[in-house]
């Protein structure tokens, strides 16, 4: 069965406007809209998982010196800045869910469109989770479906399932942050340089042939504009949420 998705158009955003916006998929996505945007942030951001304890900040003087947010999804602690991020939002039901989980298929796309760039190397896919109970940032993590390049991580997704709807976004580092020097990106890894909007593009590409679905950009309602900007206000900017754990 052939589906249609909308592109959205990139965009750079804060951290309150970005999952503000996630959110706002999800809500179109309950309404039987399928959705599929790339983003950056518009300053170097943490963004906590949903359970985490906003204290986690607190232990290191490097996170807590950023501006932060809590994400709707799981997940570890994230640094959001030499990154592309993407989100994906599907409608229950057959075609958007129902096969494959999206987690290791969103990763054999971004795989894939990586490699329609000639990034050097090969990507390995983690098998096995580990977690390292010294350091909290999601990228020295692994969990099944994450991409290694030189056994680092360089692309990681969490995912929320809601009733009416499904959200997963995820992270793919472009190069090394000032902010987590421990953790190299495709350039540092791989020697070639690529922008969010090479590797928006080519994902984007690599994501109709892997579903055969149409990709239409659009841009946002009027509606979800609006949205956007109440939740960022009054949900993903404000203490209540941030800091409700």
């Amino acid at each position: 069965m052939e589906g249609v998705i909308r592109l959205l158009p990139y965009s750079i955003a804060s951290g309150a406007i970005n999952m503000a916006a996630d959110e706002t998929l999800v809500q179109s996505a309950a309404r039987g809209v399928a959705s599929l945007r790339f983003y950056g942030w518009s300053e170097p951001t943490v963004s906590l998982g949903y359970f985490q304890p906003s204290a986690v900040r607190l232990l290191d003087s490097v996170l807590i010196s950023l501006a932060w947010v809590r994400r709707p999804s799981g997940g570890a602690t994230l640094v959001h800045h030499h990154e592309l991020t993407y989100c994906l939002a599907m409608p229950p039901g057959p075609p958007w869910q129902g096969g494959e989980s999206w987690m290791p298929r969103m990763h054999r796309v971004i795989a894939r469109a990586l490699g329609d760039l000639g990034r050097a190397g090969s990507l390995e896919s983690v098998q096995v989770a580990t977690t390292r109970h010294d350091n909290a940032l999601c990228f020295h993590q692994f969990t099944p479906g994450d991409l290694l390049s030189a056994g680092k991580k360089v692309v990681g997704s969490a995912q929320r399932k809601y009733r009416q709807a499904l959200m997963q976004h995820g992270s793919i580092l472009l190069c090394q942050s000032d902010f987590t020097p421990s953790l190299p990106g495709i350039r540092e890894l791989t020697g070639i340089t690529l922008t969010a909007t090479q590797i928006a593009l080519a994902t984007a590409d690599a994501f109709r042939r892997e579903t055969g679905w149409r990709l239409e950009a659009e841009p946002w309602t009027d509606a979800e504009r609006a949205n956007i900007q109440e939740l960022a206000k009054e949900k993903y900017g404000a203490a209540e949420w941030n800091e409700k754990r």
